[in-house]
């Protein structure tokens, strides 16, 4: 899944996304892009549970 989190925007920020991420599925594969703002995520939780956690750090975020 492509998700768009317009409030990243550097290296610390897209640390705390893939701890996010891998707090709802410790195999996930998460590659992030600072400078589109996005993540490019493989896992087996529903695009709610990625969004929820997200959203719980702080980062608004959306599938795209």
């Amino acid at each position: 899944m492509q998700i768009q989190i317009d409030n990243m925007t550097c290296g610390s920020c897209a640390r705390h996304v893939t701890q996010a991420i891998k707090a709802v599925d410790a195999e996930a594969k998460v590659l992030i892009d600072v400078s589109a703002r996005r993540a490019t995520v493989e896992t087996s939780a529903t695009e709610q549970a990625v969004t929820s956690a997200l959203a719980a750090d702080g980062y608004e975020a959306r599938v795209i």
